[in-house]
């Protein structure tokens, strides 16, 4: 992102200082502010192309892509040859799907800002997008080479060889994600561990960035036992703790620090890397605990839509990660499969969104039964009485993959690398089905071929036979 500077010494009752006073605010985070005398400035004057453009990044800011575009256009207009301009509008036009003219914008920055390592990043980003995986590899390791210590490059070559499926290089530049800035340093006492051999000492392996990432690549655990280390601690956050009891490769796993403390760490996600180093073959899904109490609950919530098809349905993930606006629905969107004979659907997601989904009424149409769940043991318990889990690509399809429920996942154009570039099948998850958008944002023609495979598992259920 690019703010344009405010020019210096302005009068503070002329427009300039409004201007001046407008970035200030949006340099230090005061967005409601700055949105506010970006306006007021452009009610004066709407020919200024440094606010217009300034405009659509505090827009993209806060999730606004759609009136974001509509400024960085006015901005483009105005002064198609400014750099920060085209940088901004190349930001916005890749995040709503428009990567043919985001790419573009950024090949023509490359040959005018020959040093800007950002620009071949970005560029690559697109790339990938447009499923040119090839051509996007060649660009960033030509950079590379040019660049070898810019982390946005590395991770951006990661993001590429992994949604190539070429897992050893893929996580192997995947460590650049701590030089990024985009993740909080650790700071424990106790040493990271440097690969070397561990016979004798208690090693402890922490999460990283979301609870599905967790439940997906704790699978590598085991990989840690070529380095022999005399006891395994994995740290679980507390709404995972119950279901990732008794994993596969460790000896521990809880919330808070483990008993007898630990000599050294690693991040859970650079597990991958020791695995992918001596097998090309993806581990099966991690093995699950589910309580007892869990599954009684369940079973007493679910008992009223016995003789009906159930889903649980998923819409949206958390609401804090930044490209969630593109992975997920509208609740409103599952009303297109409402109608449908036999079905029920019925609601596990827990989370923010749930205020708007009461206030509409979708709740009496689609029960919700996830809100109230006490951690991820009563989600997977509910899950196991379902016929179905409906879900976009959060935590819920990795709980239901690991799991081995029928899981169908909606994915966006552009979707997370797990889920690879095509295909309705993942082998991350054997009993997952992906559903992906033909073209940018459209979750209606994804809905209608859903509904299309739906109708004949609720008619079936209707006619009394198990689908």
């Amino acid at each position: 992102m690019t703010i344009l500077p405010a020019p210096e010494g302005a009068p503070l009752t002329s427009p300039a200082a409004l201007r001046e006073a407008a970035i200030a605010a949006h340099r230090a985070g005061r967005l409601d502010e700055a949105l506010g005398r970006y306006a007021a400035f452009l009610a004066r004057g709407p020919k200024d192309a440094g606010v217009w453009t300034n405009l659509g990044a505090l827009l993209r800011q806060q999730g606004r892509h759609d009136l974001a575009l509509a400024a960085q256009e006015r901005a483009f207009a105005l002064d198609p040859r400014s750099r920060g301009v085209r940088n901004n509008l190349a930001n916005v036009l890749n995040d709503l799907g428009a990567h043919e003219r985001s790419l573009a914008l950024r090949l023509a920055l490359m040959r005018e800002m020959p040093d800007d390592p950002t620009q071949p990043a970005m560029a690559a980003k697109a790339l990938r997008a447009l499923g040119r995986l090839e051509e996007g590899t060649r660009l960033l390791e030509q950079a590379r080479r040019r660049f070898p210590e810019d982390a946005e490059l590395e991770i951006q070559l990661a993001l590429t060889r992994l949604k190539a499926g070429d897992w050893a290089q893929g996580f192997r530049h995947y460590a650049a994600r701590w030089r990024t800035g985009e993740l909080k340093p650790r700071a424990l006492r106790a040493p990271k561990w440097d690969g070397g051999d561990l016979t004798g000492r208690r090693i402890l392996v922490l999460p990283e960035q979301g609870f599905g990432d967790t439940l997906c690549f704790a699978r590598f655990l085991p990989a840690l036992r070529a380095a022999a280390p005399a006891h395994v601690s994995l740290l679980t956050e507390a709404p995972l703790a119950r279901l990732m009891q008794r994993l596969e490769g460790a000896d521990w796993t809880g919330p808070g620090a483990p008993p007898g403390g630990f000599d050294c760490y690693a991040d859970m996600m650079d597990l991958p890397l020791l695995h992918f180093s001596r097998s090309g073959t993806i581990p099966p899904p991690v093995r699950l605990t589910i309580p007892e109490d869990a599954r009684a609950r369940a079973r007493a919530l679910l008992a009223p839509f016995r003789d009906r098809f159930r889903v649980g349905v998923v819409w949206t993930g958390s609401v804090t990660y930044r490209a969630n606006a593109f992975r997920s629905l509208s609740h409103r969107d599952l009303h297109a499969l409402l109608d449908i004979p036999g079905l029920q659907m019925l609601s596990l997601y827990k989370g923010p969104a749930i205020e708007g989904f009461r206030a509409d009424g979708t709740a009496a149409l689609i029960p919700d039964l996830g809100s109230h769940d006490r951690d991820f043991a009563d989600c997977a318990a509910l899950m196991e009485g379902m016929d179905l889990v409906l879900t976009t690509c959060t935590v819920t399809a990795h709980l239901a993959g690991s799991l081995g429920l029928p899981c169908w996942t909606l994915l966006h154009w552009d979707a997370f690398w797990l889920w690879g570039q095509e295909g309705e099948t993942t082998p991350w998850y054997p009993s997952m089905r992906l559903w992906r958008q033909d073209r940018p944002r459209d979750w209606a023609g994804v809905l209608a071929r859903v509904r299309a495979a739906l109708e004949p598992l609720a008619r079936a259920r209707t006619d009394g036979r198990r689908p």
